[in-house]
């Protein structure tokens, strides 16, 4: 009952740095793959479940196309899950905004950090594939959010476009100083996609009964679910937007993936294949 498996774009993202470290292997055929998710579409089959041009999400790993029986497939890591109903949106999003990194967003601000209208938000990494949506969800929330990004078109994107009240380049800007003139009240909620000593300072200006979700800790760095119905709606709506930085080839899977630690990307990376 094998499948024949076309990749049609491949997510890259941060947390695949330490992945390349421990993991090592997708858990397909043993062999050294860099760990990855990607959009797949079927392109022969042996398998019922499995229909000629259905797409799928799955944990592959950097491989153009994998020949395997789905059935066989063991844990987590290899695993294929249903593609989401995107209606017109592209297929990227199953691997960005609608997938992993929209999770990430939706749950981990609303679920860990439970803001309130009128609450202060500070978010950092704010241009990338989670902070660009977690500042969204935090205006949609009625919260004053403040972002930070590392290059200016970056920090026009998120005041002009993405509606953020505040934003600035932590690279020409005093952090410390800044957190202080755009939230002179104090922090409320604090969404950290990279520690380091950027945690430290925003951590000192945190009120009293503050929460702050750990989400990444790009400093350091050297399951597919369905959309939330709630923040589907939302992007049918208009209220939130998202952009992707787009290499095109396999063989730019390595490139796209050191831009993410250069900042060359706004938004998600995505690789087409």
């Amino acid at each position: 009952a094998e499948v024949l498996f076309e990749t049609i774009c491949f997510s890259v993202d941060p947390y695949l740095r330490v992945h390349g470290e421990v993991v090592g292997d997708s858990g397909i055929d043993g062999k050294k793959v860099m760990h990855g998710t990607q959009v797949v579409k079927v392109v022969l089959t042996r398998n019922g479940k499995f229909p000629l041009g259905s797409r799928f999400v799955t944990n592959f790993g950097w491989r153009s196309h994998v020949l395997i029986d789905p059935d066989q497939l063991p844990g987590t890591y290899g695993g294929v899950q249903p593609y989401p109903d995107l209606g017109n949106l592209p297929e990227s999003l199953a691997v960005g905004a609608c997938g992993m990194p929209g999770n990430t967003a939706y749950f981990g601000f609303l679920r860990l950090c439970q803001p309130k209208a009128g609450e202060t938000v500070v978010v950092n990494a704010a241009a990338g594939a989670v902070g660009s949506l977690v500042g969204q969800i935090a205006k949609i929330q009625g919260c004053n959010v403040i972002g930070y990004a590392g290059a200016d078109d970056k920090v026009k994107w998120l005041k002009e476009e993405l509606g953020f009240d505040h934003a600035f380049n932590y690279k020409t800007t005093d952090l410390a100083t800044s957190l202080k003139q755009a939230a002179p009240k104090g922090i409320d909620c604090y969404f950290d996609n990279v520690g380091g000593n950027f945690s430290a300072v925003v951590m000192s200006q945190m009120n009293k009964y503050g929460r702050i979700a750990l989400c990444g800790c790009i400093s350091a760095y050297n399951t597919i679910d369905d959309l939330p119905m709630n923040l589907m709606v939302d992007f049918l709506q208009g209220k939130i937007k998202y952009r992707e930085t787009i290499w095109e080839g396999v063989e730019n899977l390595p490139k796209a993936f050191m831009g993410l630690f250069r900042g060359e990307n706004t938004g998600k990376a995505i690789v087409t294949a």
